[in-house]
């Protein structure tokens, strides 16, 4: 350590130029002060917030790492060090730091919040959970920390402790407009749609220039049908800041002419350089449709196959990753689990839960239309919470946990699942779930629910197939979709793991042809409530008019009419189709 004292007014004088933003003059005057004191820790770690203001970020790093290789115990540079390896993408040696920042000073309130938001950005949400929470207890009014934990619970399907954590926000800073839109987001996932619509409003009161706020309004309004209001929320959000994903919901509402300005505006932006991928795949796949609706069909596929290639990118998917998941979950189920019927904690429900399952774009979002127009019947749309409860039996089992299957993880399932039903706050007790990838989950459904009524929807491949390369999914469960060779081999991988349901299984799983009910309606239909144990009722013929919000790019289908033919439409496309069709000649 240099003996000469440092002395407090250069600091100062430092952290004055830093505040006044002469951020060059600031590092010039502690690189000649590091001349008298070469080893200052305090130097070394204002020239760290230097060089990061200046996006100098090695040097920023460089210099942190000597300040806390010189003073182990200065919590302020561990803290900065987190901060600019967390930036760099580096979150393992972020944690790291911030570990070290909360060693030295368990009362950081700044690194246990950062903390949570690193381990929230690599998926390990309960331990985020636990420093949100010390941070919180630490600054109870920090209404980010409360946002975070609203967003982490939502994430998780747990809607209840997301809005508490929101509404707390809320309670603090009334006009905070992300807490108003994420609000607005759960309320449409639960079908409280009036409440959410007042939400988007209000966050768009204070900020009119929140274009994503627009753009989920436009959602809604496209939920209920109403086009028009749909495509002006839209608009509204590419006029504010060319918002990407605006312009892919217009391109499946709008009808578009040759000279419209809203093509030639994004082949503009396609050409950029400033674009996200995201925002690239958007684009392409927006003028895909608008390629498709204008006749012009090499232009069509060339957008097409330009943005799933880019989604498959983003995805970093292989075939081989959903290969593994189907075997996985077939070595699971070698044999059946203990009834849970027998345990002791097992709880009856009134609430009855129909499974709607198959490949998506099988049918699945008509059949839950025609269901839930029944009087006793709330169409919950696709719930991921099974995804969410029987992925880490798998990964564990994986990684050689042998008490797999057991009572209590099954009894965990259950309850976890009839309590999101709950957040509903429905008077009907039947409620559909029309999550297609849930086929994948037969097993662990009629474990946790033996009375469980499942529907398996079936559809022309071909036409499945292509109707899954068209559209886009934003989960990234559906990451086989964007390449014809992914997708024939997942329909095998479909095929092979619903014939091990039907085995093990047997008798429990009702398949249902999507050609057959858009050509023998109402014998179809009678024939499915009958399975579902439910009365007759007119209204499931009519179900074009139930007013319901539909989450599902098959929103404005499900609003017509039974119409047939749809199953043939891939044949328009046969010179382009060629290979997927071939592939699929099997099935």
């Amino acid at each position: 350590m240099d003996h000469k004292e440092l002395p407090l007014e250069k600091i100062d004088s430092i952290i004055e130029l830093y505040s006044n933003g002469q951020i060059q003059e600031a590092l010039d005057t502690i690189i000649a002060l590091s001349k008298d004191h070469p080893n200052e820790p305090i130097l070394l770690n204002i020239s760290g917030v230097c060089y990061a203001a200046l996006s100098l970020m090695d040097n920023a790093v460089k210099s942190y790492e000597k300040a806390v290789a010189i003073k182990p115990d200065y919590a302020d540079a561990h803290y900065n060090l987190g901060n600019i390896l967390r930036d760099l993408g580096e979150l393992d040696g972020a944690i790291k730091s911030y570990g070290k920042t909360i060693e030295i000073m368990p009362d950081y309130d700044a690194a246990q919040h950062n903390l949570g938001v690193a381990l929230q950005e690599l998926g390990q949400f309960d331990e985020a959970i636990e420093h949100y929470e010390k941070a919180l207890s630490i600054n109870p009014d920090n209404t980010e920390l409360l946002i975070n934990l609203g967003f982490i619970y939502q994430d998780l399907g747990e809607l209840d402790e997301a809005i508490e954590h929101y509404e707390k926000a809320l309670s603090i800073n009334p006009d905070n407009v992300r807490t108003l839109n994420n609000l607005g987001v759960i309320l449409r996932d639960l079908g409280q749609v009036d409440d959410a619509i007042k939400y988007y409003k209000k966050a768009l009161a204070i900020k009119p220039d929140y274009a994503a706020v627009y753009y989920n309004l436009g959602f809604i309004y496209q939920d209920l049908g109403q086009v028009n209001l749909a495509i002006k929320q839209y608009e509204h959000a590419v006029a504010i800041n060319d918002y990407a994903e605006a312009y892919h919901s217009l391109s499946y509402l709008k009808k578009y002419t040759l000279n419209d300005p809203q093509i030639s505006r994004m082949e503009s932006l396609l050409s950029s350089d400033n674009l996200s991928q995201s925002e690239r795949i958007q684009l392409c796949l927006a003028l895909a449709r608008v390629n498709e609706g204008l006749g012009k069909q090499d232009e069509f596929f060339r957008y097409l196959g330009e943005g799933n290639s880019l989604r498959k990118k983003e995805l970093n998917y292989s075939i081989g990753q959903s290969s593994k998941v189907h075997s996985t979950i077939k070595r699971l189920f070698t044999s059946l689990p203990p009834p849970i019927t027998e345990s002791k904690s097992f709880n009856t429900s009134e609430m009855r839960p129909i499974f709607i399952v198959g490949m998506p774009r099988s049918g699945t979002s008509l059949v839950e239309q025609i269901i839930s127009s029944h009087q006793e019947v709330y169409g919950a749309g696709e719930l991921d919470i099974i995804t969410k409860l029987a992925s880490p039996i798998i990964k564990n089992f994986l990684a050689g946990d042998i008490d797999h299957l057991t009572e209590q993880a099954l009894l965990f399932i259950r309850e976890e699942y009839l309590d999101m039903l709950s957040q509903f706050n429905t008077s009907e007790n039947i409620i559909t779930d029309k999550l297609p990838l849930n086929f994948q989950y037969i097993g662990f459904i009629l474990s946790a629910f033996p009375d469980a009524k499942i529907i398996h929807l079936k559809r022309d491949a071909r036409a499945t197939c292509w109707s899954n390369y068209k559209y886009y999914f934003k989960s990234k469960e559906n990451g086989y979709s964007h390449n014809f060779d992914d997708l024939a081999k997942f329909y095998g991988l479909y095929i092979d793991l619903m014939d091990f349901w039907y085995k093990l299984y047997p008798n429990q799983i009702y398949d249902m042809c999507y050609e057959d009910l858009t050509t023998n309606q109402e014998e179809e239909t009678r024939m499915l409530l009958e399975y579902c144990g439910l009365d007759w009722d007119e209204n499931c013929l009519d179900f074009h008019t139930n007013k319901r919000a539909v989450k599902t790019v098959s929103a404005l289908q499900i609003r017509q009419k039974m119409y047939q033919g749809s199953s043939e439409a891939w044949k328009k496309h046969w010179t382009y189709l060629q290979p997927l069709v071939n592939s699929l000649e099997s099935f």
